[in-house]
């Protein structure tokens, strides 16, 4: 298992965001820490996504904060320099895998079939992000790996409710778990925060075994 993996394993649930409202970064990244999350993703999906992703490590330092969405070379540069501590993709197209495989960097890559499973991994990429999770399968499916694929690692996101996180962290081949729904668009845009800490609280109770 990878670094990576381990720091993901010790804090399992990752909230992924879309931010589209700057002014809101901080005190967002502020209640994440506060409910006790030690990993953020912030999608590519806004204009000022990247800005946050630069204001959100400056309020919180010791939180590892990653870039999702990141579709192309050109978003793996721009999410280095504004200090994204990982990247994450959907997919792989063949110039991303190559300016992903060149970088020294923390990254999860997208992959929702077998084949991608097995390429990924003779390619040397140590945690793959299973997307979409639930339309492809969900738990069962990673389930299904984990016997002629005993060396990937794992992260669900896409469609993972709360109430199915305990099947996804009971595999061994799962090594955290995305979701949207600890800091929802909607609680966003509301600027709930004491909401989004309660549920980063409840969130960062849970554990691997």
């Amino acid at each position: 298992m990878t670094s990576f993996a381990t720091q993901l394993r010790a804090a399992p649930l990752i909230p992924v965001l879309t931010i589209d409202d700057l002014s809101v970064a901080e005190s967002l990244v502020l209640a994440l820490q506060a409910g006790g999350l030690k990993n953020v993703e912030v999608t590519l999906r806004t204009p000022v996504a990247l800005e946050a992703i630069a204001l959100m490590k400056a309020a919180a330092p010791d939180l590892l904060i990653g870039a999702g969405t990141v579709l192309s070379e050109g978003d793996v540069e721009a999410c280095f320099k504004v200090g994204a501590d990982f990247i994450v993709t959907p997919g792989t197209s063949p110039r991303l895998r190559v300016a992903l495989l060149q970088a020294d960097a923390n990254v999860m890559v997208g992959v929702a079939t077998a084949t991608e499973v097995m390429s990924r991994l003779e390619e040397g990429f140590g945690v793959l992000k299973f997307f979409p999770a639930e339309q492809s399968g969900g738990a069962a499916a990673l389930k299904s790996f984990a016997g002629p694929l005993p060396d990937a690692r794992f992260c669900p996101t896409g469609g993972v409710t709360a109430d199915k996180i305990e099947a996804y962290l009971a595999l061994p081949n799962v090594v955290a778990v995305g979701g949207t729904w600890i800091a929802t668009p909607e609680l966003i845009a509301a600027r709930d925060f004491p909401s989004i800490e309660a549920n980063a609280r409840k969130a960062a109770g849970y554990s691997k075994s």
